[in-house]
């Protein structure tokens, strides 16, 4: 291999720096060096401060709100494309507007659809994301889609605390299958909390599937926002008769009541990872943050080294 390809080069948006200085800490390397600059009317510049003719790059980016997150991402593929990058690959670890997945009603759009298009046109090769809100959104790519699953790094965590009488809860029918797997991970039953959607960010709880009586729960998610679900779901839980009730949630968006809501439920520690900046201010006694950036630093040096990603969960 020529001395240019020995390495991977890492190189991270304004979005999250903190998870990309951690990756980029787990494989030894330095972040890469570019530069953003705003217009007077608010339009993004950036520029690579180095030569990437030829590289293996990877742009480290999560795509949640703001939408700005989402159009620097594009902005720098499209940069290194255009500084002849041999192969980019776009390092999503949250993977946002997969929330809009299918069109459930008139007139909608398709998001998820949408941005796989976008970032496909700006030029990345390939994508390395984490617990996508839909599994099939990776048939949404036309190019290769790499998926990591956070329950290697929950299921460890919940091991060592050896929680007896343990039952893994899906807060709704649609994340069963999820549920499912952490319960064959941590040797426990399954149980399920029906939901219903009325609206957007809007939850009703109406029966639990499953026994729950006199178990310790483990409420199991991807996507915690405005912590309506969780919590509607603990307190189902602890009505049915549960002792204890955990939560884990790998993207921790926390907004709007989300923290007033977690504070005062009777779940006894919420468990996410950092996918997402969770500012000091969103932070509460209960959260307890986990690190993906050995996950994805592992990954992007077995992409690097045309190695299989599926190694890392058997």
């Amino acid at each position: 291999m020529s001395a240019i390809l020995q390495h991977p080069r890492l190189f991270s948006g304004r979005a999250h720096p903190e998870l990309a200085k951690r990756i980029a800490a787990y494989l030894n390397l330095e972040l890469g060096k570019n530069e953003f600059r705003e217009f007077s009317d608010g339009e993004t510049w950036v520029k690579y401060s180095e030569n990437i003719r030829g590289q293996d790059v990877f742009v480290i980016q999560p795509t949640g709100a703001p939408a700005r997150n989402l159009l620097e991402l594009l902005i720098m593929i499209d940069a290194a494309q255009r500084a002849s990058a041999r192969r980019i690959t776009a390092v999503i670890p949250y993977f946002g507007y997969a929330r809009q997945d299918r069109k459930d009603q008139p007139r909608v759009s398709i998001t998820a659809k949408l941005v796989a298009n976008l970032l496909t046109t700006a030029g990345a090769h390939r994508i390395l994301t984490m617990d996508l809100h839909a599994p099939q959104i990776q048939g949404f790519f036309d190019i290769p889609v790499d998926h990591l699953y956070s329950a290697a790094i929950f299921t460890d965590y919940f091991r060592v605390k050896k929680i007896s009488d343990l039952v893994v809860v899906s807060p709704d029918i649609g994340g069963s299958h999820l549920a499912r797997a952490y319960a064959k991970r941590l040797n426990a039953p399954i149980a399920v909390v029906d939901k219903r959607r009325p609206r957007p960010n809007a939850v009703e709880m109406t029966n639990v599937i499953g026994n729950v009586d006199g178990m310790n729960a483990l409420l199991i998610d991807d996507i915690c926002d405005t912590a309506g679900t969780l919590t509607m779901a603990a307190a189902r839980l602890k009505e049915r008769g549960a002792k204890q009730v955990f939560a884990a949630c790998t993207h921790a968006i926390l907004s709007g009541p989300a923290v007033e809501r977690l504070s005062s439920s009777p779940i006894e520690e919420m468990v996410v990872t950092d996918s997402v900046p969770i500012d000091k201010a969103k932070q509460f006694e209960r959260l307890k943050i986990l690190s993906v950036g050995e996950l994805f630093g592992r990954a992007i040096m077995r992409i690097h080294n045309e190695e299989s990603i599926s190694l890392l969960f058997d």
